[in-house]
């Protein structure tokens, strides 16, 4: 057990955020901690953390167990590069490094017994730095650096000087490269693009310690966790696998509940009745025993699910099944005649759903500019089926009326019927988007940044639309909301063209998918899930040609965004640190136990080569790990 919280509860003024938290996490274990903004997950996790202690309950740590969190707005010291900050981590291989040049030192001047006991002294400490990584942390920090989208400029730079954007991913870097017994992760894929997020998957899928991961990402969720700890109305509930796995073991155990609560208001009724009918009767003592047992009684409480249950929409659109959309052909896009993507052809019909994915100034969102008129084309042509009424959703979010409430917004999206869409509809419409009870009467001058995009989403789905163009529709909103936005996605029956980050997201909607990348368009059928498989594939074996190439040609293949390394391949290098590997350990030996015969200035020289082979190591071994990192890359 690395952390075990029990019965923990919190409170802030009047405001009870954890009522009743028990969950252990144990060593090795890669937990995600979900439930919707403002539930208490960060502040779980600045209890785990120490910096803040609760009302009541217990939050039990191991002993000497070492835990780090990431810091959501780092700091750096002045005059640091970033390559220099990274390192500070290895505190403990500097303070060793230190020591050997103390006794590096001693031993040029010591004689007899005195340097006998130096170099002992160097020899055990040489084994133990090298044995901790020693030779490779400052190969090691590098690789994280670039895993996490620095290039070898970006070393020299000042950490103080960075982006808000580039101090984060430093901060990230700087705890991974810590590698303590726990690390607390609070939404660690902001400021990194797709390369890094995958990086970062791939790391902490293999991270030997434990981890409990807050993130709206639901697709890393499902690759790196293990075990899912939902917050939800001030207490917890652990399951294990992964998100997927959570998600259908909450909808069983709510399935469950609903089934309890319905059973018992049942036996509450029927008592209740009998209760009533006998109280002043014949069975007076039966019924006030009933009386007490029912004031007696532990009340299961009625589930509540966001409102996020499914139930039909409703609406209507004016595209027929099978009827052409969009046609696209020789399609450039970009800006004054530079295109951004050239080529592009497509032909989606009624009820696809089309994802468009790639990094960041691929042109994605200017592809969606062009298709709504924004900007022209820059080349090439695109039609729209006849009569195709077309919904656009973008991230500034206009149209919204600031005086006036939710429920009147989505009236003004309402189609035009006598007497006006009873307020009843729009309002279970509205619950489908969280708003519920009285949020339907609030301002929308007040609504929060997920709110607005809700209500934004909202107004577009049910204004009925042919097809709907959502650039970025998942940000700001918390988990519940992308689930209540896919809940009610998969119940429109028009067209859907996306973009977004959210991988989970389009796994669950897309069924073709259009990649835009260094000016190319590729489009694929099928969903979202398969396209990524088949990326992931492809990117694997163009890895391997790569690095068979390299051996075959004795030199690694080139980079563009890391440092070159302009020596040997890694097969050559690995030869010579096998050979000096030998060596060191033959010099180690005599160090420790001299051979008789041997005076105090062959010791010396002894010594001096031992130290020699060991400097040299150290660089081989970085050389070995920037020819590995040039070969994946």
């Amino acid at each position: 057990m690395l952390i075990k919280l029990e019965k923990v509860h919190k409170s802030y003024g009047a405001h009870q955020v954890l009522q009743d938290v028990s969950f252990q996490i144990n060593p090795g274990e890669h937990v995600g901690l979900v439930g919707r903004n403002g539930a208490g997950k960060t502040t779980i996790f600045r209890m785990i953390g120490g910096l803040e202690e609760p009302d009541g309950g217990q939050v039990s740590l191991a002993k000497t167990l070492a835990v780090e969190m990431l810091a959501q707005q780092p700091r750096f010291d002045e005059g640091r590069s970033v390559r220099e900050e990274a390192i500070l981590v290895f505190e403990r291989l500097h303070a060793m490094e230190s020591e050997m040049a103390r006794l590096e030192h001693l031993m040029g001047e010591a004689r007899d017994t005195e340097l006998e006991l130096a170099m002992h002294q160097y020899s055990d400490l040489r084994h133990e730095y090298e044995i901790s990584g020693g030779f490779t942390y400052a190969a090691r920090a590098e690789s994280v650096l670039f895993g996490l989208s620095f290039t070898a400029e970006d070393l020299d730079q000042p950490s103080d000087q960075l982006s808000g954007g580039q101090k984060g991913r430093l901060a990230l870097s700087k705890l991974l490269l810590a590698g303590p017994d726990l690390l607390l992760l609070d939404e660690p894929t902001n400021h990194l693009d797709v390369d890094a997020v995958e990086w970062l998957e791939d790391f902490l899928s293999e991270y030997k310690g434990a981890f409990v991961l807050i993130s709206h990402d639901r697709f890393l969720l499902d690759r790196v966790a293990g075990k899912i700890v939902e917050v939800e109305r001030g207490t917890t509930t652990t399951y294990p696998g992964n998100y997927t796995a959570y998600i259908r073991q909450r909808e069983d155990r709510r399935l469950a509940m609903s089934r309890q609560y319905e059973q018992q208001q049942e036996m509450i009724a029927r008592t209740e009745e009998f209760i009533r009918r006998n109280l002043a009767g014949q069975k007076t003592k039966q019924a006030k025993s009933r009386r007490n047992m029912l004031e007696r009684l532990d009340r299961v409480e009625a589930v509540q699910d966001g409102g996020t249950t499914n139930f039909n929409l409703g609406l209507a659109t004016g595209a027929k099944s099978g009827r052409s959309v969009l046609t696209a052909a020789s399609l450039s896009v970009g800006y004054d005649s530079k295109p951004l993507v050239s080529n592009l052809s497509l032909i989606l019909q009624h009820g696809e759903r089309l994802a468009v994915v790639g990094p960041n100034g691929s042109g994605k969102t200017t592809f969606l500019k062009t298709l709504t008129g924004r900007i022209p084309p820059v080349a090439g042509e695109f039609h729209w089926g006849a009569n195709i009424r077309i919904g656009f959703y973008d991230q500034e979010l206009r149209g919204l009326d600031p005086e006036a409430t939710v429920l009147a917004e989505l009236q003004q999206s309402a189609p035009k019927v006598p007497g006006g869409t009873p307020d009843g509809a729009l309002r279970g419409f509205l619950a489908r988007f969280l708003f519920t009870d009285e949020a339907v009467f609030k301002p929308v001058s007040v609504l929060s940044g997920g709110e607005l995009s809700r209500l934004a989403l909202a107004k577009l789905i049910y204004a009925g639309a042919d097809v709907l163009i959502l650039d970025e529709p998942t940000n700001h909103l918390d988990i519940p909301s992308r689930e209540a936005l896919e809940g009610a996605l998969a119940e429109y029956s028009g067209t859907i063209i996306v973009v977004s980050h959210d991988r989970y997201f389009l796994g669950k909607l897309a069924s073709q998918v259009l990649q835009l990348d260094g000016g190319m368009a590729t489009h694929a059928y099928g969903g979202y899930l398969e396209f990524y498989e088949a990326s992931r594939q492809q990117l694997q074996v163009e890895k391997l040609s790569a690095r068979q190439a390299a051996r075959r040609q004795k030199k690694p293949p080139p980079r563009t965004t890391r440092p070159r390394d302009k020596g040997r391949s890694q097969a050559d290098i690995e030869s010579e640190i096998s050979l000096l590997e030998g060596e060191l350990a033959d010099l180690s030996e005599k160090l420790a136990q001299p051979p008789a015969g041997v005076d105090f200035q062959q010791l010396g020289e002894i010594g001096n080569r031992h130290n020699s082979v060991a400097s040299r190591l150290q660089t081989l071994y970085q050389e070995w790990e920037a020819a590995g990192l040039g070969a994946d890359g």
